[in-house]
């Protein structure tokens, strides 16, 4: 995979070099300018964080960006399956990149995102070796599809925040509480919560329970 993934970032609010990373994944037909506005509510959880939203590698017919292709009038559930598993090398290039190119560590990187990013940071933050475990994965609005190998010892369990609003009709609710079962199942250290009221998107409670969970899981 030579594809090489880039977007908007932000510096340590702190201005010294970066200790951390909170790697934002946007969804289908967006780009990274559109996560990249939660960096300010974060920031002062993590003042020393450098946040990158990355724009996915493929074009729309729509306009903006998708980590992998949906087949929207056949099984979406098998384009998922299949997409996320295609799109996998790029992201953990990504990640790798980013590890060498600074001095932060997996354990000092969060992995966010939104409904189809929501879906890689899931499957790629889990997917990773056990030397490589994240601070955490946080997705909103989204679906958790295995990798290969799940739930054995050689890869990584990272705690795991998940959010969704009970009145999303483009990804159905019932994916992130079957993520909650099969995660939590698996032995990951699972926080869930669901926006009552909301449909697809990110509202203020999620967005506080998502801080309440950084704020956890920096300290340790």
């Amino acid at each position: 995979m030579t594809t090489k993934l880039s977007g908007p970032m932000l510096a340590p609010a702190n201005g010294q070099a970066p200790d951390a990373a909170v790697v934002l994944l946007h969804g289908y037909g967006s780009d990274g300018n559109d996560l990249i506005g939660l960096a300010p509510h974060w920031q002062p959880l993590l003042p020393g964080a450098l946040f990158v939203s990355p724009h996915a590698p493929i074009g729309t017919p729509m306009g903006g960006y998708q980590w992998f292709p949906i087949d929207w009038t056949g099984d979406r559930l098998a384009s998922r399956q299949t997409g996320v598993v295609n799109a996998r090398p790029v992201l953990v290039d990504f990640l790798n990149d980013l590890w060498t190119q600074t001095t932060i560590t997996p354990d000092r990187t969060l992995l966010t995102g939104f409904s189809q990013g929501a879906m890689m940071a899931l499957h790629v933050g889990t997917s990773l070796p056990a030397a490589q475990s994240l601070m955490g994965i946080i997705g909103f609005s989204g679906a958790f599809l295995a990798p290969e190998g799940f739930g054995g010892d050689a890869l990584a369990r990272p705690p795991i925040c998940l959010i969704h609003g009970d009145q999303d009709d483009v990804v159905d609710p019932n994916h992130s509480a079957e993520a909650e079962s099969v995660l939590s199942h698996a032995g990951f250290d699972v926080h869930y919560h669901v926006s009552r009221g909301v449909a697809h998107g990110i509202a203020p409670d999620g967005l506080a329970f998502a801080s309440e969970f950084i704020a956890r899981v920096s300290e340790k």
